[in-house]
């Protein structure tokens, strides 16, 4: 069966087995020699990291303005820093040199921390997996919608408005999403992986190009230092004084979104070889990262509010659509579309793993759940075809679909997504686990600044999430289901 765990007794015997020290082809826990390196590690944290949470990035900073915008991103680039340099220390547990090995990020909640908060750390990391395959599922529908309505525009000379639905996309989207849901294991998406990565570096450099393009058409930077202001009418309406309060609240969880990659930070710590210990590695590799991300991050969301000013748009290249070059924007527009193909199967595979191995345990006899039927594909091979695998994900696709046709509103759903994930996720485990780990004494100096910094995060992510909230909720008041026009 393809998706049986390794019984753990096996795995704590390999991991004491004093022979595999000292082989060549094994590392200490007798899995194969791990073989990443810093570049490797960088590259996999870039492509988790940029993602289609970029695109909003010019309208958080409109949002707060040339002061608090950049700053806030900063501010989230080092909080992320520090975390994360906490969280691979947890990767091995006692010994950070020779320790026993965390392969997940559940795996090492349940070593150091246990109880209830490994339920409540799955519960939340599941459930924020979920929303992202909503978020993809509407992120990719309007980068479609961008497409037609610029060839539309293009065709009647700017006269028509291009109105349209963005239901056929979103389902369009999830019929692509059954078929590649079918894909049997996370390793067998590596290909997948590697063109999303392609595509994101594509549209992210495109949307700067524009952004600089329409800056130097200008001929000067849009924007103010306190970021929109109460009164400016905008496609949702005139701006009154709570609506600035929310938006601005929203873009701080629309930026935290732009930054989550703790959900699998161990997994990729999971490909270094050692020595040096794995957590060094890490160390350097996310310094690395997080400098190049938030270059690129703060360069296309400054050019995007530069070039627009307080009417940027909720996403930097569907706001383009009606400008030229066309070509590129249809070009950026469609690289958006392959990346969150391939991001949507990245981030549910493990979801889809959990489920499976769940049930397969509940029901170790039921054929439905875990025979294995083989179907020849002409050119490609014989296909394991498993029907609990094959009805469960068609169910779960479904499901995202018609969640994003029921609430297309890219910023609401991107901006709950980063606060629902930022405060438990980027900052409460991966500081409870090292206190934890390195015994840090209640009311130590220590142990006062951590504390400081978790409950700071917490009302971060409460703020974020209560604007977002009521950003849909504003949204809701003119809305009728399911037709959604842009």
């Amino acid at each position: 069966m393809k998706f049986e765990v390794q019984p753990k007794a096996h795995i704590e015997t390999e991991a004491t087995n004093p022979q595999a020290n000292y082989s060549n082809c094994f590392d200490d826990d007798g899995r194969l020699k791990r073989t990443g390196n810093f570049w490797t590690t960088s590259s996999h944290i870039i492509t988790a990291v940029i993602g289609s949470g970029v695109l909003s990035l010019a309208w958080a900073i409109a949002q707060l303005g040339w002061v608090a915008g950049p700053t806030v991103l900063i501010l989230f680039a080092l909080v992320n820093l520090y975390t994360a340099n906490l969280l691979s220390q947890c990767y091995r547990s006692g010994d950070p040199v020779t320790g026993q090995r965390n392969y997940t990020y559940m795996d090492a909640v349940k070593a150091n921390l246990g109880g209830k908060k490994v339920i409540f750390c799955g519960l939340i990391q599941y459930l924020n997996l979920f929303g992202v395959a909503i978020g993809y599922t509407i992120a990719a529908s309007v980068s479609m919608m961008a497409i037609k309505r610029s060839n539309c525009f293009q065709k009647s000379g700017g006269k028509d408005p291009c109105h349209m639905s963005s239901n056929g996309y979103m389902i369009t989207f999830g019929i692509i999403e059954v078929l590649f849901s079918q894909i049997p294991d996370f390793d067998q998406v590596w290909w997948l992986s590697i063109v999303a990565a392609i595509m994101s570096f594509t549209y992210s450099t495109a949307g700067l190009g524009l952004g600089i393009g329409k800056v130097a058409g200008n001929g000067s930077f849009k924007g103010s230092l306190t970021g929109i202001s109460i009164g400016t009418l905008t496609s949702a309406g005139t701006v009154t004084g709570t609506q600035k309060l929310w938006r601005s609240l929203q873009a701080l969880g629309a930026i935290a979104f732009a930054y989550s990659f703790s959900i699998i930070l161990l997994e990729i710590q999971d490909t270094i070889r050692s020595p040096p210990a794995e957590y060094k590695t890490m160390k350097k590799a996310t310094l690395f990262s997080i400098i190049v991300t938030t270059t690129f991050y703060l360069l296309c969301g400054c050019m995007g509010y530069a070039a627009f000013g307080d009417l940027a748009p909720n996403n930097l290249l569907t706001g383009f659509g009606f400008y030229n070059p066309y070509w590129l924007i249809d070009i950026a527009n469609a690289a958006i579309v392959v990346h969150l193909v391939g991001a949507y199967q990245v981030f549910c595979q493990p979801l889809f793993a959990f489920v499976e191995k769940w049930s397969a345990k509940k029901w170790p006899k039921s054929d439905l759940v875990t025979a294995e039927y083989e179907i020849p594909i002409p050119f490609w091979g014989v296909y394991q075809l498993n029907l609990f695998r094959l009805v469960w994900r068609t169910i779960f696709v479904v499901l995202t679909t018609l969640i994003s046709m029921l609430l297309p509103f890219f910023n609401d759903v991107v901006g709950i997504l980063g606060a629902m994930g930022f405060w438990p996720l980027t900052v409460y485990f991966p500081i409870e686990m090292y206190k934890a780990q390195k015994k840090i004494g209640r009311g130590t100096t220590r142990w006062l600044g951590l504390q400081i910094l978790n409950v700071s995060c917490f009302f971060i992510t409460l703020v974020a999430a209560i604007g977002s909230v009521a950003g849909v909720v504003l949204d809701l008041k003119t809305y009728k289901p399911f037709k959604t026009r842009y």
